[in-house]
């Protein structure tokens, strides 16, 4: 009997063991892609829980301001009194879904004006024309107009950062479907009276998934900067919407004298940009058969 039992506790323990084993061969594998993608999960948890773990970032207790950090105030306290803890993790509920949805936006208007220009000639040589007018700009001068322009607010921030960002997408894909449209398989499909839909549904747009996740997470790593930049500036979000821009902005001045101030969002920014940047490079040498077959 103790026999059995003990079989059965061995045989139910293997799968386990084969799964560990299976994670440890990832990780040291895709050593950047399991550091990007487990920072950002917990960037995200943290957001996703910001009411169970942080207080409301906009009470003013001008009787605490530029308090240092304590047992009370974790990170300290702005020069309003605010609580640094509370509008960081607030500000990564900002920061995330600004790159997030620029991302998003980038990638759907950019594969469909993509598929477009590299499939039919006519449309590519007034659509790239438009396209190399909007990457002549510079990103951050281009969405410092367009928000000047109208009422500052989040979804201002994220159309003026989408507006600069379609064109690398267009480009990149244009590329795939130039190189994939002379492929054998393309071309029976066209002789053979496949509709154009269904080659650059079936045939076309798998072969650009690869590059696009890639491209996404540099655009989303980039949409946050700007952002950040923007509202550093006074160009992008309201003062008054908690977000790491903003609140370096409003803490420059206090530097020399309440230096924690500025460090909390200084380094959530640059650890999350970090973060995206791994994420990015790990999913390129993962997908990149190239890359792949070397490691």
């Amino acid at each position: 009997m103790a026999t059995a039992t003990a079989g059965a506790f061995v045989a139910a323990e293997a799968p386990s063991r084969r799964r560990g084993a299976r994670l440890r061969r990832f990780i040291r594998r895709n050593p950047t892609l399991f550091a990007g993608g487990a920072i950002l999960s917990l960037v995200a948890l943290v957001a996703l829980v910001a009411p169970l773990i942080a207080g409301d970032p906009l009470t003013m207790q001008p009787a605490q301001r530029l308090r240092p950090p304590s047992e009370a105030n974790w990170l300290g306290t702005d020069n309003l009194g605010r609580d640094v803890f509370s509008r960081t993790v607030y500000g990564a509920r900002v920061s995330l879904f600004v790159g997030l949805s620029v991302a998003s936006f980038s990638v759907v208007v950019g594969l469909f004006i993509g598929l477009l220009t590299g499939y039919f000639r006519r449309v590519d040589a007034v659509a790239m024309r438009l396209m190399d007018g909007l990457m002549a700009i510079p990103a951050i001068l281009l969405a410092i107009a367009l928000v000047a322009l109208t009422r500052a607010s989040v979804m201002t921030v994220i159309v003026a950062i989408t507006i600069p960002e379609v064109p690398r997408v267009v480009r990149l894909v244009r590329s795939v479907v130039l190189s994939v449209r002379e492929a054998p398989y393309v071309e029976a499909a066209i002789a053979g009276g496949t509709p154009v839909w269904k080659i650059l549904f079936r045939h076309i747009l798998p072969n650009t998934v690869p590059p696009l996740i890639v491209q996404a997470t540099y655009i989303c790593a980039s949409a946050i900067l700007i952002e950040a930049a923007l509202s550093f500036l006074g160009a992008g979000t309201p003062p008054e919407i908690p977000t790491w821009g903003n609140m370096i902005a409003q803490s420059r001045l206090f530097l020399s004298r309440a230096p924690w101030t500025i460090f909390a969002p200084g380094i959530a920014l640059a650890v999350v940009v970090l973060a995206v940047n791994l994420l990015g490079d790990g999913l390129r040498d993962r997908l990149d058969p190239r890359l792949a077959r070397r490691m």
